[in-house]
């Protein structure tokens, strides 16, 4: 057995279940490896989206993955994807080949470009070495929330390794069926400290972010015991769908009414959320007076982008269970104290914070971005962004997850498309990268094939990854994906026009993308009014038997507001 054929059976026997790949002569052995043992096997076209589909596919699945690329440039190519998956803390095990030979050809310094990246370099340095090797750079990757980077030099690839049996039953025995990370227990002094503070709070509110997507249950429970009312990070969008007391998203795609609530806080509970300048539009919605509390398994991240008053460190589920079963024990002590037991301290017996009648009307009728008003601007061949996408949220179905690509068009998919829950939407934007949204699309709709995968792209992200508009098609995905096409670079061009700037470099000719996408086997709808959306009902009646690509020939006389708020941090 070689060394490359031990590392893909260790890394199976860990529980990855999809390798995510560009195959070179460098990787084409442990790829092999690996499919050998019954991983699914994924063909990128380039290897920024194999990346970015591995990345999108933990998102959404929970299940890890691994990426494989060639030597050299197969590392580069992904590295854009690879920064997007160590920022947003995605647990993954990349293996690259590496010519070790400074005069090859394919020489890098790949460490260098991984740890600059943000993600962990490890290489298997001897054939002794590479079963231990490969199950420590999964531990790592699952569970410290790492992007690691696994270096196989082609030489020691090629040499015999050892049996790899106790290592591959010691991998099984660790993660049998790749265990929960989930349950990491608060100390007693922060969880009285938390209790306290949502006792003594009268206007509290909840933002979740990923870090909080399997604890809707737990989150809402004492939720209810305090009266806070909840909202989402960007990238926990739909967890609290359906509540009554559920403001959507916080930051910089929040409706009018959500900012005005969490700015009015005086409590803000963090639950697995960075708080980052975008949650937080710059910090504006932290109010001056506001307390502030971060819960979080991992402690550096407390007060990281927003001071906190209080970190508790501990799984977001575990944390509010045993936070609720206090806040229920003590507005139960006055019945206590009657019978002769103890004082009940600081229990305030039905409170209810934040929530009243007249809110959760408000809510309702103002709560999400559909029901603020606007002026249509269609028109002169192009269809205002916000009609064209509540035309698509009224007849694409419930089930669907949608992904988002990154430019001026985003806050339209983000703020009007509804998602059904926390699962139904992959945004991978720690980066800010235009052009990963096809390929996220990609990995999400692997992760859920039982919902309608929907890509949003801008016109210069969709030109960026047209190449897996084929993988799209040879994977026989039924998915839909939308070009906003304002035929420009739009963030720039609304960033610099006012100012007088000449904008010939972020402009472009018209492009019929509707007619790439039947070059790769697509059916396709150009929409310049709303009457042309019937194109898109059509397609969803049918046997949906090719994906869909709508070109939105969408009007560009302003940016978005948000994009104001982005650029503060330019």
């Amino acid at each position: 057995m070689t060394v490359a054929r031990a590392v893909g059976r260790v890394l199976a026997a860990c529980g990855a279940d999809t390798v995510f790949c560009v195959v070179g002569s460098g990787n084409f052995h442990v790829t092999n490896a690996l499919v050998e043992q019954g991983v699914r096997f994924v063909a990128a076209r380039h290897e920024g989206g194999a990346a970015t589909m591995a990345d999108a596919y933990v998102r959404v699945s929970g299940r890890p993955a691994v990426v494989s690329v060639h030597q050299g440039p197969g590392l580069t190519n992904a590295v854009t994807g690879l920064a997007e998956a160590a920022k947003s803390r995605t647990p993954l095990v990349v293996l690259a080949g590496e010519a070790t030979d400074p005069r090859s050809n394919f020489h890098i310094d790949q460490d260098a470009l991984a740890a600059a990246v943000g993600a962990v370099p490890m290489r298997v340095a001897s054939p002794r070495a590479a079963a231990a090797t490969a199950l420590e750079a999964f531990r790592l990757a699952w569970s410290e929330r790492s992007t690691v980077l696994l270096n196989l030099p082609l030489d020691v690839q090629a040499a015999p390794a050892p049996p790899t049996g106790e290592v591959e039953e010691e991998a099984r025995r660790l993660f049998p069926g790749v265990a929960d990370r989930s349950g990491a227990v608060p100390s007693g002094a922060e969880l009285r400290e938390l209790v306290r503070l949502l006792l003594a709070a009268r206007r509290p509110v909840f933002v979740a972010g990923r870090g909080a997507r399997h604890a809707r249950r737990e989150l809402e429970e004492l939720a209810g015991l305090t009266g806070a009312l909840t909202a989402t990070s960007a990238v926990a969008k739909g967890l609290f769908r359906g509540s009554p007391w559920d403001l959507d998203v916080s930051g910089g795609f929040a409706t009018p009414l959500a900012a005005e609530l969490i700015a009015g806080a005086d409590l803000i509970v963090c639950w697995g959320c960075a708080l980052n300048m975008w949650t937080t539009r710059h910090g504006s919605l932290v109010g001056p007076g506001a307390t502030v509390v971060q819960v979080d398994l991992d402690r550096a991240a407390a007060g990281a982008h927003v001071p906190v008053r209080l970190a508790v460190t501990g799984d977001v589920a575990t944390v509010a269970r045993a936070a609720a079963e206090e806040v229920a024990a003590l507005a139960r002590r006055p019945a206590q104290e009657a019978a002769g037991g103890e004082p009940a301290g600081e229990a305030r017996p039905g409170v209810r914070g934040y929530r009243s009648p007249e809110l959760a009307r408000r809510i309702a009728a103002e709560g999400r971005w559909r029901d603020v008003p606007y002026e249509d601007e269609s028109g002169e061949g192009g269809i205002d962004p916000r009609t064209f996408t509540i035309g698509l949220d009224d007849l694409l179905p419930a089930e669907r997850i949608i992904s988002i690509d990154s430019g001026n068009f985003m806050g339209y998919p983000s703020m009007l498309m509804d998602v059904p829950d926390e699962g139904g939407f992959c945004f991978t934007q720690a980066f800010q990268s235009v052009g990963l949204g096809l390929a996220t699309a990609i990995g999400a709709a692997l992760a859920r094939p039982d919902r309608l995968p929907v890509a949003a792209l801008g016109d210069g992200g969709a030109l960026m990854g047209a190449a897996e508009l084929e993988t799209v098609v040879r994977l026989g995905l039924p998915m839909v994906v939308v070009v906003y096409d304002d035929e420009a670079y739009g963030a720039e061009v609304h960033h610099f026009g006012p100012h007088g700037h000449p904008l010939d470099t972020v402009t472009f000719p018209p492009a019929d993308l509707a007619a790439v996408a039947r070059g790769h086997g697509f059916a396709a709808v150009t929409v310049t009014r709303p009457s042309d959306l019937d194109g898109v009902a059509r397609w969803l009646e049918g046997p949906r038997d090719r994906p869909l690509l709508v070109h939105g020939k969408v009007t560009g006389r302003r940016g978005a507001w948000w994009l104001e708020e982005a650029f503060k941090g330019h």
